[in-house]
């Protein structure tokens, strides 16, 4: 049937509904009034199409009704939709689909989605790697820049120059370790670990506790090696937080290493032995058992245990490295001919 012009309304909680349309018998007018079962909203909204109108009528309250209209008997004209209809217990679960699905939502929303915590995650990185890229580099620059000018006599005040950014930098390092422990980053813990511990103690211990070993000349070249090896490593994982692969930064970052990472564990070796002779001059850290032994254990027993373990160390990290750089740049097959 072609509908022309429906007249469509609702008054008293009737439905009224006429209209002129052409069907199988020619043209007729169409008329029909129903009475809902309870309150409905006056403002029908229809859908006019080719061949049929599509009327929708709201309940003043969502509420289950038992039947439709209010007379008990079906209208013989109307016929239910069981494509659209839904029981009460459809109903129900259609409504507790819906409160999920609201209540998901709000959790996301809460907890935030995880492209969200992705994003957060790679620029909390971002800006931890730079800040250490930037102590490191002014490390380096005024190391290099200090040699340049003063030559041999810039080694000997080195660390009255730049310690309090070499603390500034290995303190900060703490968040490394503890990003590798809670798994904000994928490193394993212990080679970050074994490097956190191993670089405070040359720094707070050996030097820092002892005068007479800041004014060597060791000083110089354990800041320097360790600056040119984290200005590469830092600067790469900057970049690597946000997606972009630097080839020639790449390479340095996995290749350099290799001399940087044994020269600087042999100038902690030689700071540790030339402040062993200052501790045992000096007594300090060392003490003395208690009553009946009564011997007196140096400091300097334990650095040269901790010489033992600075090589260990260095093993333990050499090895982490080389799978790391084997992974990146994995052996190549050879061709069987």
């Amino acid at each position: 049937m072609e509908n022309q012009n429906p007249a469509i309304s609702i008054t008293e909680n009737v439905l009224h509904f006429k209209a002129q349309g052409h069907g199988a018998k020619g043209d007729n007018v169409y008329e029909f009034h129903l009475e809902f079962l309870d309150l409905v909203k006056p403002e029908p909204v229809y859908k006019l199409t080719q061949r049929q109108v599509n009327i929708t009528v709201q309940k003043k309250v969502s509420q289950w009704w038992e039947r439709l209209t209010k007379q008990e008997k079906r209208p013989l004209f109307l016929a239910p939709d069981f494509d659209r209809w839904l029981d009460e217990s459809d109903a129900e679960m259609e409504l507790r689909a819906k409160e999920e699905e609201r209540l998901n939502k709000l959790r996301l929303e809460s907890e935030g989605s995880p492209e969200t915590l992705t994003n957060l995650r790679k620029g909390y990185l971002f800006m931890y790697n730079l800040v250490q890229f930037l102590g490191f580099s002014w490390i380096f620059v005024n190391l290099t820049v200090r040699f340049c000018i003063l030559g041999k006599e810039s080694f000997y005040d080195t660390f009255h120059t730049v310690a309090d950014m070499m603390y500034f930098c290995q303190m900060l390092a703490v968040v490394e370790t503890i990003n590798a422990a809670i798994g904000v980053t994928t490193s394993p813990v212990l080679p970050s670990l074994i490097q956190l511990l191993g670089r405070n103690f040359i720094l707070f211990i050996i030097f820092g506790t002892m005068e007479e070993m800041q004014n060597k000349a060791v000083v110089f070249f354990v800041f320097y090696l360790w600056s040119a090896i984290e200005i590469f490593r830092y600067s790469f994982y900057m970049l690597t937080c946000i997606d972009m692969d630097w080839k020639v930064l790449t390479w340095l970052r996995y290749t350099l290493w290799i001399p940087l990472y044994p020269l600087g564990c042999l100038a902690e070796a030689v700071s540790v032995i030339q402040s062993i002779p200052i501790f045992n001059e000096t007594g300090r850290f060392s003490f003395t058992l208690p009553y009946p032994v009564k011997i007196k254990v140096r400091f300097s027993f334990f650095l040269q245990i901790y010489l033992i373990m600075i090589f260990l160390g260095l093993y333990i990290n050499f090895r982490h490295l080389y799978k790391q750089r084997r992974r990146r740049y994995g052996q190549k097959k050879k061709k069987i001919h």
